[in-house]
């Protein structure tokens, strides 16, 4: 008779397992995660109703390839150049949530008794939100263009690389044991360091190699060819003291930055559902029911704290980045769980070996319960908004429509915050590279020729050499290169700051030679290294053009290859009218849709639903307010303007799936919201909205004017402006702020 090893047949049990749950919760509409976890319970060793898993070990390694494979896929979605699209609202709510929860999760452990470690790591837990049951529980409410939605989508966004930050800090502080303050800031900073290197790098080597052998790579060797780089990733960030996990993430945001991004996803999704599933089944077998009997209070209590916690702390958040408080309310309400990266922090602490046993299946019940609460928060929340706005005090819902609207002004940037910008960019991004060639060169390129090419101080200047020369492009960008020369200009013809933008441009050079000097010091002495760096100093001053050209290369392939895949991302345009409850989102017309053909004039859009469309994209296309005899067709994409309620109305009259405004890209204009007040001088006062010529001069149109505190949405072409009106005007910000020109300097009527 064949001998099965015991890896088969418990990977048989895992997966018989997790398919029969999986039919099952399928079947109730619940989330495949708790069934996996249910089915890990079912054959883990604390029940005997079932057969039981023989070999733990294997399944552990399983569960951490699934790990990889998670935060593979999470990277994938995420992208450090996504993150630079969040806006400062999803930011701030993000980071006061984490803030919040981290703190209440300590102070919960440690009045239930447990340790400053396992309260710690409780903290940790219930600070990162669930991206998968968000989404899947916005899919299925049909909530996915209504205003609060790209608002969470950008918190998620945060959170996610909040929560490789805590990975870090967690795993340090567990083994000093101790909250180090110097400890901890050096994680921070060497995260800070190998995240920016290895972004730089990847985005320099990895779309280029990808778009090299795109002619040899069909499907097959796509997939072989991007698991290689992500476990690649995953060495080298165990090499540099950082966990597997954190490789994989950094590798799949590296990735979503190339034209293959949505193939590579296409392609890993099975291998990621599989090896997720075994993981999310580990979790189960892990959970001891008795254990979860005996710290039912326990539970009770953290899922209080979670619910309560997390909707008032992202509440806040809205409130205080000027959201409003339907969005805010309807925001914090939506992220009241607990999921993925929780399960991976809980391991980290049972891996490790500092957190109590109770904890890891504490934070499994803890998270089965608000994942099932949170498709009823979700359609709590307006209830909930229309009773707070009900009992708050007229006083205190005035204050709120005012700081909410005053958030919303049109903002310019100073040249001085411009250039200076540009210099603390240049600086840490020159200074990462340079370091990291020092380190490399002494660590690996030195040894190397000294032991097999040329021995003592000649193998030391022929390291010097080669390594100055990779140098030499990025030291010339950070003494030389002047990425904003018009606003550094402009600057400089003003003769009283002159003497400031002289000691920029001094400090720029002598950092310069300080790093010079920091790769003589490591094989030459300090007298060496002094006199070195000024003669090497004075040699890239005569090759100049040379080094220039060079970079100018160098640059020139990185921002193709970052900018080779424009994100199409939710919440990009997400810009509203608070106070008023209304805001602008887009919809695709599908070529099978009713409105094909047709002309807004003949739809009545308007008339039957309430909503403006402002703009028209078609193609290469962008129509900014269109008349009303303009016609739609295929794959039009319409930017509309109104309420959550009128917009969920339009989507079922064309009956399409509704896609989260984006952002204009290419050739097309940028389209936001933006306002202006008519002042006493200015050249709108007294006239007609049809008579003002705002349509014609920005190509915008006006959704609403707010007059003396009275919301006039949608105004009639004959409403005559007054002093003191702040419009709303949705066009391209580039030709309001033209009009704002033309206002100032246009003569007052008489």
């Amino acid at each position: 008779m064949t001998h099965l090893p015991h890896l088969v047949t418990d990977l048989g049990l895992i997966l018989g397992a997790a398919g029969i749950t999986t039919l099952l919760f399928k079947k109730l509409k619940q989330p495949l995660v708790l069934g996996y976890i249910i089915a890990g319970l079912l054959v883990g060793p604390h029940v005997a109703l079932f057969p039981t898993i023989m070999e733990n070990e294997s399944i552990t390694i399983w569960a951490e390839i699934g790990v990889i494979f998670l935060l593979f896929s999470l990277g994938l979605e995420f992208s450090f150049k996504k993150l630079v699209k969040v806006g400062g609202a999803s930011s701030v709510m993000a980071l006061i949530e984490v803030v919040v929860m981290l703190l209440l999760g300590y102070l919960a452990g440690k009045i239930l008794g447990w340790s400053t470690m396992d309260s710690i790591f409780l903290g940790g837990i219930l600070s990162i939100s669930s991206t998968t049951i968000i989404i899947r529980a916005f899919d299925e409410l049909g909530v996915k263009s209504q205003r609060f939605a790209g608002l969470v989508f950008g918190v998620l966004i945060v959170e996610d690389l909040v929560a490789i930050l805590l990975l870090v800090l967690l795993s340090t502080l567990a083994v000093s044991q101790q909250f180090a303050g110097t400890e901890m800031l050096a994680a921070v900073l060497k995260l800070a360091f190998f995240l920016m290197l290895w972004f730089l790098g990847g985005i320099f080597l990895i779309p280029t190699f990808l778009r090299k052998a795109s002619k040899l790579m069909n499907d097959e060797t796509l997939l072989i060819v991007s698991l290689a780089l992500c476990f690649l990733m995953v060495i080298l960030a165990a090499q540099a003291g950082f966990s597997p996990a954190l490789g994989a993430f950094i590798m799949g945001s590296i990735l979503a930055e190339t034209t293959k991004a949505e193939k590579i996803e296409h392609l890993i999704s099975s291998v990621k559902d599989l090896f997720g599933a075994i993981f999310f089944v580990s979790v189960g077998i892990l959970i001891d029911p008795a254990t979860i009997v005996n710290y039912a209070g326990p539970i009770a209590v953290i899922t209080i704290v979670t619910l309560v916690g997390k909707f008032l702390s992202i509440s806040a958040g809205g409130l205080i980045s000027g959201q409003g408080l339907k969005t805010s309310i309807q925001s914090g309400m939506s992220v009241s769980q607990i999921g993925e990266f929780s399960f991976i922090i809980a391991t980290l602490g049972v891996t490790l070996k500092v957190t109590s046993d109770f904890l890891y299946p504490v934070a499994v019940a803890v998270s089965a319960i608000t994942t099932f609460t949170t498709p009823y928060m979700i359609k709590l929340a307006e209830p909930l908004y229309r009773t707070v706005d009900r009992v708050l005090p007229e006083k205190w819902r005035k204050s709120l429509n005012q700081y909410s609207s005053g958030t919303q002004t049109i903002s310019t940037t100073s040249d001085w915050k411009l250039v200076l910008q540009s210099y603390g960019i240049n600086l840490v991004v020159f200074s990462v590279i340079i370091i990291s060639i020092v380190l490399l060169s002494g660590r690996y390129l030195n040894p190397l020729i000294t032991q097999h090419v040329v021995e003592g101080t000649l193998g030391n200047i022929a390291t010097t050499v080669i390594t100055l020369i990779f140098m030499a492009p990025f030291l010339w960008a950070l003494a030389v290169h002047h990425p904003q020369k018009e606003a550094q200009g402009r600057i400089w013809a003003n003769r009283n700051y002159r003497s400031l933008i002289i000691v920029l441009e001094f400090g720029r050079i002598a950092v310069a030679i300080l790093f010079i000097g920091f790769l003589l010091n490591q094989f030459f002495s300090v007298q060496l290294a002094v006199f070195g760096g000024l003669l090497i100093t004075a040699l890239m001053v005569v090759f100049s053009k040379r080094i220039q050209r060079f970079y100018i290369r160098i640059e020139n392939r990185f921002v193709r290859n970052l900018n080779a895949r424009e994100i199409q991302e939710a919440a990009k345009m997400h810009h509203t009218l608070t106070p008023w409850d209304v805001h602008l989102t887009s919809f695709d017309v599908m070529p099978e849709s009713a409105v094909v053909g047709q002309s807004l004039l003949d739809l009545q859009i308007r008339e039957k639903y309430g909503i403006n469309v402002a703009v028209i994209e078609r193609g290469d296309r962008t129509i900014l307010a269109p008349t009303r005899n303009e016609l739609l067709f295929p794959k039009d994409k319409l930017y509309v303007f109104g309420s959550d309620e009128q917009m969920e109305a339009f989507r079922q009259f064309i009956q399409n799936k509704v896609l989260l405004p984006d952002e204009v890209e290419g050739q097309k204009e940028e389209v936001r919201l933006q306002k202006l007040q008519v002042k006493s001088d200015s050249a709108l006062l007294h006239k007609s909205i049809r008579n003002s010529g705002v349509r014609d001069k920005t190509k915008g149109l006006i959704v609403g004017i707010e007059r003396k505190g009275q919301r006039i949405l949608n105004p009639d072409s004959e409403l005559v402006f007054e002093e003191g009106d702040l419009v709303w005007i949705v066009g391209v910000p580039r030709r309001i702020k033209q009009l704002e020109g033309t206002l100032v300097n246009e003569p007052a009527p008489l």
